[in-house]
């Protein structure tokens, strides 16, 4: 019988050995859009620790030594929501966001589900701002000056632009423009439409409110495993009607630092724990060969 090279068998092991690396320690993460800036930027690639959150077995949702997210993590999960329910979740697309809800949180939502007052969990948030179009080329000249990357316009209403800055972005360039342009922030939430939202714990109830019902009904159905509904204004579990219900599982809240982006819980509601693949760790390719090697914040 005809022995194999050892040149074959050292490559045949380097290439087992970085399978089960991959498939059991870390992962690589490409961003595919501006929904994690300034934390991430598109086109930026980031290593995933899967060992963060408790070892999931390669082709399950199981976690071995489960662990919690914690609060300002930015993470990897598969897709709660996919346009196939078939689709195993492990074959699932990936998304990327920062985990701002863990379980037990009070969370104040507004009725389009996105989150207020979160500026102390996320320092890269970012809100919308208004100002003339005709000081476009100003505004684009102070950005350059102050070091702030060039963001694309989100979009333009009664002679306005509109354009996404975090909070330090805004006091920097208020300060470059001593006036000369006015940024004006888009209308804050009306607080009467702001709701405490208690994000689940396995093993605790939450309660059911008409505002939160749908998202709760929505995480039932999909994640836990039982029949739900929404009708005359009540919530029906396994065909009864609930002014509560007790979760099975853990959840966590996930929100982009981008408000024009929706890849996050406003679009697909509660991510389980059972979706999570690990934390971003570390950027490992950057169009800004400054930022290679940085670690991920």
């Amino acid at each position: 019988m005809k022995r194999i090279p050892i040149s074959i068998k050292v490559l045949l092991t380097a290439v087992l050995i970085v399978l089960l690396f991959k498939a059991f320690v870390f992962t690589s993460c490409a961003i595919p859009s501006t929904g994690m800036e300034n934390s991430l930027y598109q086109g930026e690639r980031v290593l995933i620790n899967k060992w963060s959150y408790g070892l999931r077995i390669p082709f399950t949702a199981s976690h071995l030594f489960a662990d919690k997210v914690d609060r300002g993590d930015i993470v990897l999960f598969n897709n709660p929501i996919p346009a196939s329910a078939e689709t195993p979740v492990f074959a699932r697309e990936l998304f990327i966001s920062r985990c701002v809800g863990v379980p037990g949180d009070t969370l104040m939502l507004d009725e389009g589900l996105t989150l207020v007052q979160d500026k102390t969990r996320n320092p890269d948030s970012k809100a919308l701002y208004a100002y003339p179009h005709t000081a476009e080329d100003t505004l684009c000249r102070a950005m350059e000056q102050v070091g702030i990357r060039q963001n694309a316009l989100v979009g333009y209403a009664d002679g306005k632009y509109l354009r996404s800055f975090s909070h330090y972005e805004y006091y920097l360039l208020n300060q470059k423009l001593d006036g000369a342009i006015v940024l004006a922030p888009v209308a804050e939430p009306d607080s009467l439409s702001v709701h405490p939202f208690v994000v689940p714990t396995r093993g605790k109830a939450v309660e059911v409110n008409s505002w939160n019902m749908t998202l709760l009904c929505n995480t039932i159905l999909h994640h836990e495993g039982r029949k739900a509904m929404v009708k005359n204004d009540s919530l029906f579990v396994d065909g009864k009607p609930v002014k509560q219900y007790i979760f099975r599982q853990n959840y966590y809240w996930m929100a982009s630092n981008n408000p024009v982006n929706l890849y996050d819980s406003r679009l697909f509601g509660l991510v389980p724990h059972s979706h999570v693949v690990g934390r971003a760790f570390r950027i490992w390719y950057s169009p800004d060969s400054k930022r290679i090697f940085q670690p991920v914040q």
